[in-house]
């Protein structure tokens, strides 16, 4: 299961919309506009996307199925379960 996941990420990865894009020694992939990014978590075998909107909103997709929305350290966390989590500047929590 592992290495269906490896390779996944690779052929998402591997596209053309990333040309612009560089792995770095600890595996994460950094695009050079600053609007997209991916890479993939060895040891749990998890991948992940983000994308940064014109808004400068950054939303992050786990292959586990989990999704982050966050502007200037603050956001809304998304489980796989449907569980939901938020963080503002005075408060953390989830429901």
């Amino acid at each position: 299961m592992r290495i269906l996941m490896i390779i996944l990420t690779l052929m998402v990865f591997a596209s053309s919309a990333l040309a612009e894009c560089t792995t770095n020694a600890r595996g994460r992939t950094v695009c050079s506009n600053g609007e997209q990014a991916g890479g993939v978590n060895t040891s749990t075998g998890t991948a992940w996307k983000s994308q940064k909107n014109q808004a400068g909103v950054t939303t992050t997709e786990t292959s586990r199925g989990g999704e982050a929305k966050t502007r200037n350290g603050k956001g809304v966390y998304q489980s796989p379960s449907g569980k939901n989590c938020v963080k503002t500047a005075n408060n953390q929590g989830c429901n």
